[in-house]
């Protein structure tokens, strides 16, 4: 396959905590799990979340020796256009799911959506843009 916009994405972090990460990202913003696989001897676990439909996924992995931990920049983005007003409910429920609404750090975040923080410091953004104006 071509490297090009028919070709899937994968958007792989490290995570202090996947069960946590788990209920930010599936529960709070609705991602299906795609895969899983649990560490066994030293081995690193990781969790495949995303829509089975998209072109991309994000796998979250966890490091045995707890030596690789997470260091997200305040413009270290996942930004999924809605192309309508955030829905508040889903703000709502991602903060439920352990996430944390934050200024983001330029602010045309603000204008345009809503910024949180995941439990290990990444920053989501919903933004009331759809893709083709943004």
């Amino acid at each position: 396959m071509p490297a090009n916009g028919s070709a899937h994405v994968r958007i792989a972090r490290p995570s202090r905590d996947l069960a946590a990460a788990e209920r930010f990202w599936k529960q709070g913003l609705g991602l299906t799990e795609l895969f899983r696989h649990t560490s066994e001897a030293g081995e690193h676990a990781l969790l495949m979340l995303g829509w089975p439909d998209a072109h991309w996924h994000l796998e979250l992995t966890l490091d045995p020796s707890g030596t690789l931990q997470p260091s997200p920049t305040a413009d270290d983005l996942l930004v999924v256009y809605l192309g309508e007003a955030v829905p508040a409910e889903l703000v709502a429920r991602l903060e439920r799911s352990g996430g944390k609404r934050v200024a983001a750090y330029n602010p045309y975040w603000d204008e345009w959506g809503v910024t949180l923080e995941d439990p290990d410091g990444y920053r989501l953004v919903l933004s009331s843009r759809d893709w083709s104006n943004s």
